[in-house]
């Protein structure tokens, strides 16, 4: 059991610090930071998925005014080779996927720096390229482990025997296209060389990160690199690791010996910042006479690139939401000639939980259940592996969001319900995602004026991070808000863990707390209680507290409830109100709690009706690929959307008692939006997104 305090800061509803000083214009972002003698950078793609470069013809290019210098394979300074493959930028003349980047041009105008890229003549001896994820691919294999560590297959019990001898079954495939993150702030870097160290301000959700993959990259101590991300706007995932363009920047910046600022065009972001590999997903389930379920088979097929290996670890909810004694779960991947997917607001769960959530109402109509009673009726306390939940109540939230949404008296039958031309519908899902704490490194001093500084090398992506950790802070030190200076945002405070996977709140909140806890049992033992005029500093890591930890599952929950209206003729789907309730542990700050919550089932909504990359199969190209063709959700989607919290207090987490909740809210969403449109009117799709088209194709007739 973790040592707690009682909460005075925690818990209450604050604005966010920096607010002020991104509505005004005065945060700074990763290219908004001037330097003497700056100069800029564009980046030279390729034009096919697979080939070789025979030549780059840069003449053209550095005969421009103002083009400074012309990045190629045949002239790039070498990078070490590590494990990084995808990083591995200008070092071979192979193309992989369409939009790798075979040349850099260097100007001292951005203007001038594209002009130039125009300029820059490629030439390739171009191969044929396999683009395309299907279910018969001969090229997919089942890897040992997929993404965040989980095996890539887990059984229990005879699958086979218990879904055969099921009274009610559903057997049936669900799709997901490919995503895009689009972030406001493009993947961006300005980057400079001072006395052999290296510098960069950054889009990044990890500067820990970025800067040891920089060390290793150019062959430095770590301590010669720091990394600036002050602030943020916004990542998704995209930005959890090291891009193409911090690579870039670094390196062209060390061969003009200038600063050099690079970021990235929205329509480069497609090809170089990763994306939600698409899925195709066939789910199996079986329940006897009472809605209890005998057999659960969840098998995930997803694409990688011929780069890196990432495999999206969609079956992984399947272990985690409902007991069965009959379990199957496994993931099969292949290798294509596109870029590299990579981590997107709830990877694995968000597509997972589309699929198992979808089909758990397919069962409930298929055995005349009530969709909320069965998966109450399904609950369990211990996960696949057989580890008790530290906490959940996953119960209370279906049971809390069926009150308040007004679920009793549902008319169970599907296109029951008119008004006028629109047929209403209503949904749900259950929503869960990993509690994660990872190690981190935080710093706390006290001034003889009575204020304290506090170092952590947290990113606010947009979250609230710094606000939090302020409040985390003063209930720590026992003093007011006000008395608290945080800093976050620089690779030099000390390690800290990637702002995603949920885990930045309960990870940057224990170090945060361990560190001002010694400093004030250092001020109180060591000083009399009294800070002497040259201060007080302590440093603390959590990595042997974390160790040090039982063995538990630890997972937020939550239900998710949806109404919507669909015009049976035109195949419209307007989304009319949502509820989400969630378990996530102690809320520190309802105000950023709720945000989070907010935007998660926005983007869920996005990703049910509207979301889509288009591949073109025969170059490898995203031709989706900028906001005009690529739809994401407006206000004009989003008319109303409730958040709720259930009380939940799990000792075994962190000091603070906390969840993560950035990802959950986009956990259960669309699952939650498309049983709402099968209610409504009768039809099921099964792919994503259910645009009119698609909804007019699935009516018979």
């Amino acid at each position: 059991v973790i040592t707690r305090y009682a909460p005075v800061h925690i818990g209450r509803a604050e604005p966010r610090l920096e607010a002020r000083d991104k509505v005004t214009g005065q945060a700074r972002y990763a290219v908004d930071h001037h330097l003497p003698g700056e100069c800029y950078a564009w980046p030279v793609q390729a034009t096919f998925a697979r080939g070789r470069v025979s030549n780059v013809d840069i003449a053209d290019a550095l005969a421009l005014d103002g083009v400074l210098a012309v990045l190629w394979h045949g002239n790039a300074p070498r990078l070490e080779p590590g494990d990084h493959a995808d990083l591995m930028l200008l070092q071979s003349p192979e193309v992989r996927y369409y939009g790798e980047v075979v040349a850099l041009v260097v100007a001292t105008t951005q203007e001038r720096a594209r002009e130039g890229a125009g300029a820059v003549h490629v030439q390739a001896d171009v191969a044929a390229a396999d683009t395309v994820l299907r279910a018969d691919h001969p090229g997919l294999y089942e890897p040992e482990i997929v993404n965040a560590g989980y095996q890539g297959r887990l059984d229990h019990g005879d699958f086979d025997t218990g879904f055969t001898a099921a009274d009610v079954r559903v057997d049936a495939t669900y799709r997901t296209p490919t995503e895009h993150h689009n972030a406001m702030e493009p993947h961006a870097t300005t980057a400079f060389w001072e006395h052999g160290k290296l510098n960069v301000f950054d889009a990044t959700q990890a500067s820990s990160a970025v800067r040891e993959t920089l060390a290793a990259l150019f062959e430095l101590p770590p301590q010669l690199v720091r990394v600036h991300n002050e602030h943020v706007g916004g990542g998704f995932g995209a930005k959890g690791q090291p891009r193409p363009n911090v690579v870039l920047a670094a390196m062209a910046a060390r061969c003009i010996g200038r600063p050099v600022k690079l970021a990235l065009g929205r329509s480069m972001l497609f090809a170089l910042a990763g994306y939600r590999t698409p899925t195709i997903q066939r789910i199996r389930l079986g329940a006897d006479r009472n809605g209890r379920l005998l057999a659960v088979g969840h098998e995930s097929i997803s694409q990688t690139s011929r780069l890196v290996e990432y495999t999206e670890q969609c079956a992984v909810v399947s272990r985690v939401n409902y007991a069965t004694p009959n379990l199957t779960t496994s993931h099969r991947v292949v290798a294509l000639d596109v870029p590299p997917p990579t981590w997107m607001r709830a990877p694995g769960e968000c597509p997972g939980s589309f699929a198992l959530e979808s089909a758990i109402d397919e069962l409930a109509a298929a055995g005349n259940w009530d969709p909320v009673q069965l998966r109450i009726g399904n609950d369990t306390d211990r996960d696949a592996e057989g580890l008790p939940f530290s906490s959940r109540h996953l119960v209370e939230c279906l049971r809390e969001g069926a009150e308040r949404f007004g679920w009793a008296g549902r008319d169970p039958r599907p296109a029951s319900r008119r008004e006028g031309r629109w047929l209403l519908g209503t949904g749900v899902a259950a929503a869960s995602f990993p509690a994660i704490t990872w190690p981190s490194t935080a710093t706390a001093r006290a001034t003889a004026d009575d204020h304290f500084e506090v170092a952590v090398n947290a990113a606010d992506i947009g979250t609230g991070a710094r606000t939090v950790m302020r409040q985390i802070a003063a209930d720590a030190l026992g003093c007011p808000e006000t008395c608290v200076e945080i800093r976050v945002g620089d690779s030099a405070i000390g390690f800290a863990t990637v702002a995603g996977g949920s885990m930045g709140t309960s990870s940057w909140g224990w170090a945060v707390t361990k560190a001002c806890r010694l400093l004030r049992e250092r001020i109180d033992r060591v000083h009399g209680g009294q800070v002497p005029p040259e201060g007080v500093a302590v440093s603390a890591d959590t990595t042997a507290d974390i160790a040090e930890r039982g063995e538990y599952a630890r997972h937020a929950f939550g239900a998710q409830f949806c109404a919507v209206r669909v015009d049976p003729g035109t195949g419209e789907v307007r989304l009319d109100r949502m509820l989400g309730v969630f378990a996530g542990g102690r809320i520190v700050n309802p105000t950023t709690a709720r945000s989070q919550l907010v935007g998660g089932m926005t983007m869920g909504v996005s990703m049910a009706l509207l979301e889509q990359t288009v591949l073109d199969a025969r170059t490898g190209d995203f031709v989706t690929s900028d906001l005009a063709s690529y739809h994401v959700a407006v206000n004009a989607d989003i008319p109303r959307i409730d958040v709720s919290f259930v009380p939940e207090d799990d000792p075994h987490l962190n000091p603070m008692g906390s969840k993560g909740l950035g990802e959950l809210g986009i956990v259960g969403a669309a699952a939650a939006v498309t049983n709402a449109v099968y209610h409504a009117i009768g039809v099921r799709v099964r792919s994503l997104p259910i645009t009119p088209a698609a909804l007019l194709r699935a009516v018979p007739g």
